[in-house]
């Protein structure tokens, strides 16, 4: 399948194995992270869950009913009064403003996330605006190559315009596979850094604690980071998937303090062990950072674990004001100003108090077909 994407060979292949972070001499040969993988399992109640778990275990995985969203597009053309301006567009893609330039993180329009157009997780929630329809981008940033963060049908659409791509090590290798020019693509290690071009703005990987694969034969081929942006004014951190690691407290001393940072916060569970944050172990991170004002992200678009679907927010709304954290969470679609941002209103309970009952169990309710993306290159199931 075309949509698992390539593995690396060449220069590329021996860039990779000339990281720090590559275990040579291992029986399975790929990226590692700093620091083992902790189990979760602090409670022994706590079990790993099976696979029937993932598919139909859990309740309140999908609102009952559509999110609230904005269309952004007349605000995009509004400059940004504090230059620097968020929009999340659902998941972990959003749109920064950064002095005048713009930068799409870990865009993601396809209907699944998954390899087939047939099975696997369907988002129930639509992104607020066409793919078509966004400004001129000055570089798309991945972060690693996990089907929520890296789609084959977006990076397809995306192969026909000249946006510049900014990614970590090896994933270089599915983005040339799929049409994109390598010219167009720049590779980083942790700590590497990349100008966007024909900008002042500057890219840095850096570390991050979580895996890689997008098949069961290409475990830790490519390598997984975090992402810092950085223009003469601003400086906005995007955490890409992570668990928890000491390592949050080194970027902080060499890359902030940030004017904006996006930690994920959805998809986790005890029994996984340090490869997501989940929105109490964000907060931690949040903190080893150095603070800044807090965008989550990775939530309210994929149901990709067992917890209810806003379980994230809630929880965030509950205790980030205990700890003095400022919380960005705007709408779907609504471009916001970190620096203007006071409050936060939990526009997510609209849903639920329209459409009040139980929610689903398992992500099965079907999209209507008019409010589908159109620009996929794959058929719509």
């Amino acid at each position: 399948m075309k949509s698992l994407g390539a593995r690396a060979t060449g220069l590329r292949l021996e860039r990779m194995h000339a990281s720090p972070l590559w275990e040579k001499d291992d029986a399975r040969p790929g990226f590692r992270n700093l620091a083992p993988i902790r189990p979760g399992l602090r409670d022994p109640a706590v079990k790993m869950p099976s696979i029937a778990d993932f598919v139909c275990g859990g309740t309140r995985r999908v609102p009952t009913g559509p999110l609230p969203s904005v269309d952004p597009r007349e605000l995009w053309r509004r400059p940004s009064a504090s230059g620097l301006r968020a929009t999340w567009l659902g998941h972990s893609t959003v749109l920064i403003e950064i002095d005048g330039v713009r930068l799409l993180t870990d865009p993601v329009w396809g209907l699944r996330a998954s390899p087939s157009r047939l099975a696997g997780p369907r988002r129930f929630q639509l992104i607020p605006v066409a793919l078509e329809a966004l400004p001129t981008i000055d570089a798309v940033l991945v972060s690693h190559d996990h089907y929520d963060h890296l789609c084959y049908p977006t990076m397809l659409a995306l192969a026909k315009t000249g946006v510049p791509f900014i990614t970590s090590l090896g994933v270089g290798a599915h983005l040339q596979a799929w049409g994109i020019a390598p010219e167009r693509i720049t590779e980083l290690d942790w700590w590497e850094s990349a100008r966007v071009p024909g900008t002042e703005v500057e890219v840095t990987a850096a570390p991050s604690q979580h895996f890689s694969g997008r098949s069961l034969k290409d475990r830790n081929a490519t390598l997984w980071s975090s992402l810092v942006m950085r223009s003469p004014k601003h400086s906005v951190f995007f955490s890409g998937d992570t668990g928890l690691t000491d390592q949050y407290a080194e970027i902080g001393r060499q890359l902030g303090p940030f004017d904006l940072v996006m930690l994920e916060v959805g998809a986790f569970h005890p029994a996984w062990g340090d490869i997501h944050l989940g929105p109490k172990n964000a907060l931690e991170a949040h903190r080893l950072l150095g603070g800044g004002a807090f965008l989550p992200v990775h939530w309210g678009t994929f149901s990709l674990a067992m917890h209810a679907w806003d379980e994230p927010a809630e929880t965030l709304l509950a205790l980030a004001p205990k700890q003095g954290v400022q919380l960005v969470m705007p709408p779907l679609g609504q471009p916001v100003e970190p620096a203007h941002v006071d409050t936060v209103t939990p526009w997510w309970r609209a849903t639920e108090a329209a459409t009040p009952g139980k929610g689903a169990a398992a992500p099965s309710a079907e999209l209507p077909p008019a409010a589908l993306p159109k620009n996929m290159p794959w058929p719509i199931d």
